[in-house]
């Protein structure tokens, strides 16, 4: 399947270009960074590079520009853009880089769930970085991102090795990583990041259903207890109303004594004897005129009306206490059902109908205990798991250390840095990598401890340890694309020749690039560029011929004045640069099956 032009990510120039190509290298794994385009990037114009496979060696004269490649690729990897990196009358500067991710299935796994991946080609990975006067964009693949994602993107293609730029190396995970690929069996490292997953899992349906559990037993507490107070009432809480009428009545008993009373004295001593006499005058009339008569009984059943109304009244005013005691209670009642209907944020008359409600709710109430304890028990065998797992994979990696840092500390030997040697230490910590941290420690002076990568002072002496362990660790481990900023410095003669065939050896298991003043170095080289400046102070490189690469190896060799006898000591390097580098640096030998599998 044809892989998408990278031009297709570049704005449109019409100045022509040249591309330089770099022979590939068939025996070689693929390499990761497949082509750089940078455009206006400070003294560069246009430049087209294509990155082969193996050991590519950049060379040229101090100020010619070498620099400017490793800023422009930092750009492209997410470095901050500088004003100064705007080529001067330009608006500004773009640079792209296809990188190969078919080797690096995280980078891929990333693209894939943000959407990113090119539907022709997934193995591909186009990144470009426009930096204006005002403003910097960033593109994966021709989708708009932030600098944060692609910085994410690119962090595990590139590792750039220079004075002080080791920013995979400085990463603990990575230590880890390095060892694990170095001498663990992967299926351990499998089993107990799966056993990780499955105990955090187990840990978090537990928790979940344990805080589940006591907040329902603790709202089953609280309504219990609010049933409990308002049951506590007693039927009061279903009589608000009458008490509440009593309340009022028995509030006003004074008034309305004294009211019914004065009636009652007018019906005993006025209208009951009045009509009583009236009766009396009427029914002594000598007349049976049937009116008379009627008025008569009429007459006597007023009498008989009021005499009732009198007795009415009397037992209402005996309904009455003889004392304020009973309107005291009542009065208790009715405080005690409005402090409880506040408390619940009712109004007073719905507690009954509130009451009610809560004890259906009581009811309903339940508490898985049996699906609580099951998951204590499924969690408990995930960490029993886990933990099974990760000693397995702590006694695996502490034997695989002995062997890994034995063999660091022989190639810090053949480097020129013969009493610098390397310790690894564990630092316990609970992850899916394990039940510990790893942290590379190195000592370069026996009379001092150890320190950290970070902490070591010397920046070309901190490149060397870390490419010692680069070689070492990709003796079995997939790295990514190394580019080597000037490692040789510091380095010359035998120890320069050394690394230039530990660097060729490298290249059999990953890319390497590497920006070198050293001719040894350079002369095993799969392909040779060379940084230049012109005349108009541009900065150019171009891929050289093997005349071409025989003259820069004799002025690498002799300065500025060529001669025969640095010529022929050019082509004795070449002629050597085929032979194997096994023969120089040996190769690690296999791991026992009780390292690698323990």
């Amino acid at each position: 399947m044809p892989r998408p032009s990278i031009s297709t990510l570049l704005l449109a120039y019409s100045t022509p270009k040249e591309t330089v190509l770099a022979p590939p290298i068939s025996d070689a794994v693929p390499a990761v960074l497949k082509a750089l385009n940078i455009r206006n990037f400070a003294l560069v114009a246009e430049l087209d590079i294509e990155f082969g496979d193996g050991l590519t060696v950049i060379t040229g004269e101090s100020g010619a520009g070498k620099s400017i490649l490793l800023d422009a690729l930092g750009l492209v990897l997410g470095a901050r853009a500088r004003r100064a990196a705007i080529r001067p009358g330009t608006n500004g500067c773009d640079v792209s880089a296809e990188f190969d991710i078919g080797g690096q299935p995280g980078v891929r796994d990333t693209l894939d769930a943000l959407d990113m991946l090119l539907e022709r080609d997934e193995a591909t990975c186009l990144v470009r970085r426009h930096a204006g006067e005002n403003r910097t964009r960033s593109f994966v693949n021709g989708v708009p991102t932030t600098l944060a994602t692609l910085q994410s993107i690119t962090g595990p293609l590139v590792d750039v090795h220079g004075q002080h730029e080791h920013r995979q190396l400085l990463v603990r995970d990575v230590q880890r990583r390095l060892l694990d690929e170095f001498g663990v069996d992967p299926k351990l490292v499998s089993a107990t990041a799966t056993g990780f997953r499955e105990r955090e899992t187990a840990k978090r349906e537990f928790h979940a259903c344990r805080t589940e559990v006591a907040r329902t037993r603790e709202h089953q507490s609280l309504v219990s207890y609010q049933v409990e107070e308002l049951t506590a009432l007693g039927d009061s809480i279903h009589r608000f109303d009458e008490l509440t009428a009593t309340y009022k009545r028995l509030t006003r008993a004074r008034e309305l004594i004294e009211t019914v009373a004065g009636a009652s004295n007018e019906l005993d001593e006025e209208l009951i004897a009045r009509t009583s006499r009236l009766e009396g005058i009427l029914d002594g009339i000598d007349d049976p005129h049937p009116n008379l008569r009627a008025a008569v009984d009429l007459a006597a059943a007023a009498r008989t009306h009021l005499e009732e109304t009198l007795n009415e009244l009397r037992r209402y005013l005996d309904s009455f206490p003889e004392d304020d005691r009973e309107l005291a209670n009542i009065d208790a009642e009715l405080a005690a059902l409005h402090d409880l209907a506040r408390k619940h944020r009712v109004p007073a008359h719905d507690l009954a109908a509130h009451l009610a409600g809560l004890e259906e709710e009581l009811k309903s109430l339940t508490v898985n205990e049996h699906r609580l304890a099951d998951l204590e028990t499924r969690a408990a065998t995930a960490e029993a798991k886990f933990q099974a797992a990760g000693e397995l994979l702590s006694r695996a990696r502490r034997r695989a250390a002995a062997t890994f840092a034995k063999a660091v500390t022989a190639r810090f030997a053949e480097l020129g840095i013969g009493d610098a040697s390397l310790d690894v230490e564990f630092h316990d910590a609970e992850s899916a990598a394990g039940l510990e941290t790893v942290e590379f420690k190195v000592t370069t002076n026996p009379k001092y401890p150890g320190g950290s990568l970070a902490e070591i002072a010397s920046g070309g002496e901190l490149s060397r340890i870390s490419l010692a362990i680069e070689i070492v660790a990709a003796e079995r481990s997939r790295l990514p694309c190394l580019i080597l900023d000037e490692a040789d410095v510091g380095v010359g003669g035998v120890a320069a020749d050394v690394l230039g065939r530990m660097l060729k050896r490298l290249s059999g298991n990953t890319q390497v690039i590497a920006i070198t003043h050293a001719p040894q170095i350079a002369a095993l080289g799969d392909a040779h560029l060379k940084v230049t400046k012109t005349t108009a102070q541009d900065t150019v490189i171009r891929v050289l011929s093997h005349a071409e690469r025989l003259e820069e190896l004799a002025r690498m060799l002799g300065g500025r004045t060529v001669t025969g006898a640095t010529r022929d000591f050019a082509r004795t390097l070449l002629a050597e640069a085929d032979d194997s580098a096994a023969k120089t640096v040996p190769a690690e030998p296999p791991l026992s099956r009780d390292v690698a599998s323990s």
